[in-house]
């Protein structure tokens, strides 16, 4: 069972699990992660897309104050997201791949490096992105 897991946003986290394990770990474009997902799905027609669906989100923690110290152009950036959480919706629709939306409280996501690789036996080099999609589909069987 093969598990996508997509973190949006400017550097999209990928990452590919097969019955749980990691086997690829990245930060791509969306535009590269998008044929990277329609290759996969040509090849396993079960695949399912997890992706951590921002507009979900209804705290900002720290984006207010940076806010209120940058400008406005901070919350630009949490609509670009939301925005590509929509685009990977209508994609997977579009292509018939399934896929699943995860609230980000339901993923474990901003882990550092060495928790991360201590929790998945992961080594290579990995982004916060990454990590986030990593979690998605880390440890899935279902």
């Amino acid at each position: 069972m093969i598990r996508v897991g997509i973190d949006c946003g400017v550097k999209t986290g990928f990452a590919v699990a097969e019955k749980g394990k990691l086997n690829r770990v990245e930060t791509l474009t969306i535009t590269r992660a998008m044929e990277e997902v329609k290759s996969l799905h040509a090849q396993h027609p079960d695949l399912v897309v997890r992706i951590e669906d921002a507009r979900k989100r209804t705290w900002f923690g720290a984006t207010d104050a940076r806010q209120a110290k940058s400008g406005a152009g901070v919350r630009e950036g949490v609509g670009s997201v939301k925005r590509d959480c929509s685009i990977w919706e209508q994609f997977c629709i579009e292509q018939g791949i399934k896929f699943d939306l995860v609230h980000p409280a339901a993923n474990m996501t901003k882990t550092k490096s060495d928790y991360f690789k201590k929790v998945t036996g992961w080594t290579g080099r990995t982004s916060e992105h990454s990590r986030d999609a990593a979690m998605l589909v880390y440890g899935r069987l279902k």
